[in-house]
Formats: C-alpha cells, structure tokens, sequence
C-alpha cells in the first residue's frame, strides 16, 4: 500500500496509509468548522411559533413523547424549549437539546445565561441557527465515526 505524506500545522509529516481517509476527514473537518464559525449552517428546521414578549422566564425541554410541562405545550415528533409560559422554539431534537460541549449543555446554557433579558430578532435567528449547527454537527461525528471504522485504524 502506498502512503501519502501529509504536513501538520506544526510542519511535521505524516503518514497516511489510507489516503482516502485523510481526504474524507478533511471534507467533514472543513464542513464542522464552516458549522462552528457559524459561516454556512443547514436549512433552520427550528421555529419560534409564539408571539409575546420573548422574556426568558424560565428555560425547560419538554420531551416529544412525555406530556409538556407546561399547560399550553402540545405533543409533536420533536422537542420544545421553553423560554416562558406560553413562547417555545419549536421541533428541537432531544440528541441537540442534551447534546455538551466541554462541561456545558449547549441550548440550555445560551438561554440561561439570558434569563431576565427580552431576545431580539436576531438573538432568536441565532438560537435556531445553534440548533441546526449542532444537528449537524451530531450527523458529522456520525460520519467521521464511520469513516474511521475504530479505533486503533487498521
């Protein structure tokens, strides 16, 4: 088999002895970083239904398949999060919703960490640009998963 030589950031070679591989990762690494600096992000799936003042009460996910905690939640095949009451992001994947970065739950600690304010417009186009980010990001680790077929590579 015939290895390819790559170089790191730090001008070390390396070498591959699944070219492929190297490439396919590549492609899924640039996708992933594209995703993070929120430069090219997937159709937003996520919707803010609710109008009303769009103060952050409290913040709760209900579950798709459990009854909604609060009284005007209602059932359908994703997740709501809740920033109030009665105003919710709407069709939130529960694998996003719990999905962690570092010690963090991502959706919940961008909202909690604007309890108390009124969101904008655009603070509310960024939450359901961060769950559509994270979606993807969750189907990208599947693919580098796949790609990789374990470890250690063979």
């Amino acid at each position: 088999m015939v290895a390819a030589i790559g170089a790191c950031p730090s001008g070390r070679k390396i070498h591959f002895t699944k070219p492929m591989l190297c490439f396919i990762l590549c492609a899924l690494g640039k996708e992933s970083v594209a995703l993070h600096l929120m430069e090219r992000l997937p159709k937003l799936e996520t919707c803010y239904p609710e109008a009303g003042d769009n103060t952050v009460d409290a913040v709760c996910y209900s579950e798709p398949s459990s009854p909604a905690p609060l009284p005007q939640a209602g059932e359908g095949s994703l997740g709501r999060v809740w920033i109030n009451q009665t105003q919710y992001f709407d069709n939130v994947p529960p694998e996003v919703w719990g999905y962690h970065i570092g010690g963090y739950q991502v959706c919940h600690k961008w909202l909690k960490d604007r309890k108390g304010r009124q969101l904008s417009y655009d603070d509310l186009t960024h939450y359901r640009g961060i769950v559509a980010a994270l979606a993807r990001t969750i189907e990208l680790q599947a693919a580098i998963d796949e790609a990789i077929g374990g470890w250690p590579l063979q």
